[in-house]
């Protein structure tokens, strides 16, 4: 987490799951509140960035929508580096989206650490008439790993605004405290340091010789 000039903290966050889950159309409505039908698969890495207020802090988020395709999970690998925050999303109209959740999960927690933030995502509910993956069943995966489970559609908003702020509020719980109190440990340091080597003009020192103390021009 770092800090910029228009904002109290930045949060780096990451998209992650299964090709065509609707993870740049989650982004795009998300940040840009645009949805499109004829939405391409990502190459590699995609990039954008939110700004939210959470309990009156300014935050900027950098999104990073990660492909889901096999051949690319080397490149955004490094991507997971320094991400506080992870949606890990599945396709409920596709078994086979939850039945590799594992992969990711694991992918997550290998790359990006145990104390990164996460949420399940179960997107395109709009279609729920049409669902393989049972409510119950995604909310059972998510209980066992002690993280948040919900529901989304890129199509309609439902629950994607929701969705991102909660993972950026979980975040801001977790370590803006820490940040804080890493900024206050360092200020203290810097007063320290500066009263020890801050130089003593209080006294005054007149040349001297041996000769009772008196100056060589003494009478």
């Amino acid at each position: 987490m770092a800090e910029s000039s228009s904002a109290d903290y930045v949060f780096k966050i990451v998209l992650t799951g299964d090709s065509a889950v609707g993870k740049s159309n989650l982004l795009s409505r998300f940040t840009r509140n645009e949805f499109s039908l004829e939405s391409r698969s990502t190459i590699g890495v995609e990039f954008s960035t939110k700004e939210v207020q959470i309990d009156g802090k300014t935050i900027k988020v950098q999104i990073w929508d990660t492909a889901g395709q096999e051949r690319f999970m080397a490149i955004t690998k490094a991507y997971y580096r320094n991400a506080l925050g992870t949606l890990i999303v599945f396709d409920i109209l596709k078994a086979s989206t939850f039945q590799n959740l594992d992969n990711w999960y694991n992918e997550v927690r290998a790359n990006a650490g145990i104390e990164c933030s996460i949420i399940l995502v179960g997107n395109k509910v709009d279609q729920r008439h049409m669902r393989t993956v049972l409510y119950e069943n995604a909310k059972r995966y998510a209980e066992e790993r002690n993280i948040p489970y919900i529901e989304t559609s890129a199509l309609d908003a439902t629950n994607v605004e929701q969705a991102f702020r909660s993972l950026i509020a979980d975040i801001y719980r977790h370590w803006a405290a820490r940040i804080d109190s890493m900024k206050d440990d360092s200020n203290k340091i810097l007063q320290a340091t500066s009263q020890i080597i801050k130089p003593n003009f209080t006294s005054t020192n007149k040349p001297t010789d041996d000769n009772g103390g008196k100056t060589c021009c003494s009478s």
